[in-house]
């Protein structure tokens, strides 16, 4: 692969307080997931990573959750699918709205946290997804993990799928992510973590926790802004591509 994507949530404070450096990680990725509200960020703070998105020239993404802002997103919630569809759709257009008037836009959906794991097998939110979606735009595409149902009924609603792989998350062997209730879901090692994105985008696999070889064919890297030293993880990674040759390069 000669290039890839680089991505990273972004925008996202708790109580006014941001979570990660915005900034330093824009200065690293390729795309950025914007949080839109639901379970971080405020429309200030959401505004300010927004700019610094645009100013950079870094693609911007709408990052949909739960409504669950004291859960951080990260718990599942039993949604009716009408109301979790008319909610994805609200925090898209909030974004794109405020990436607007920065002279940008959102260019594709990346949900979160307990949605995002949701999708990989919960055929009722993937739909909602995908109707929330569509009622705001049909060209723009959904970031989405391998293998996940979500993609599958996606790209048979006609919608673009781009899937994505984790630099500094541990994989379950069967494709999913670990828990992020286990000691091991996050990989905090900047050497394994360069190792690993080294391996996906070269050869397009990933060693899962039992050491098993899995397929990732991922179009986008994601280092999460809110993990342990994710600013020198960023930099890292993009240092890892770079020796590798493979250039950083938004999808959209």
């Amino acid at each position: 692969m000669s290039s890839i994507d680089v991505n990273s949530d972004l925008g996202e404070s708790v109580a006014g307080i941001p979570v990660g450096d915005d900034e330093a990680i824009l200065d690293v990725v390729s795309s950025a997931n914007v949080a839109c509200g639901f379970h971080a960020g405020s429309p200030h703070g959401i505004s300010a990573t927004v700019s610094q998105a645009a100013a950079r020239g870094v693609t911007i993404g709408a990052h949909p959750a739960y409504n669950d802002p004291s859960g951080f997103g990260r718990r599942f919630i039993d949604y009716d699918p009408k109301q979790l569809a008319d909610e994805v759709l609200y925090q898209i257009g909030a974004l794109d709205a405020i990436a607007r008037s920065h002279g940008s836009e959102v260019r594709y959906v990346k949900p979160h946290g307990a949605l995002y794991n949701a999708l990989v097998r919960n055929a009722e939110h993937a739909q909602a997804v995908i109707d929330g979606l569509r009622a705001f735009s049909r060209s723009v595409p959904l970031l989405l993990l391998p293998g996940s149902i979500a993609a599958e009924m996606a790209v048979k609603a006609g919608l673009q799928v781009i899937t994505e792989a984790f630099a500094d998350r541990n994989y379950n062997p069967d494709g999913t992510l670990v828990s992020r209730s286990e000691d091991d879901a996050v990989v905090t090692d900047i050497d394994a973590v360069r190792s690993r994105v080294i391996e996906m985008a070269t050869s397009g696999t990933v060693t899962a926790r039992d050491g098993s070889t899995l397929r990732v064919d991922a179009q986008s890297i994601c280092v999460h802004g809110d993990s342990p030293g994710a600013v020198e993880m960023a930099k890292a990674i993009r240092e890892a591509l770079d020796e590798a040759g493979v250039s950083v390069t938004s999808f959209a």
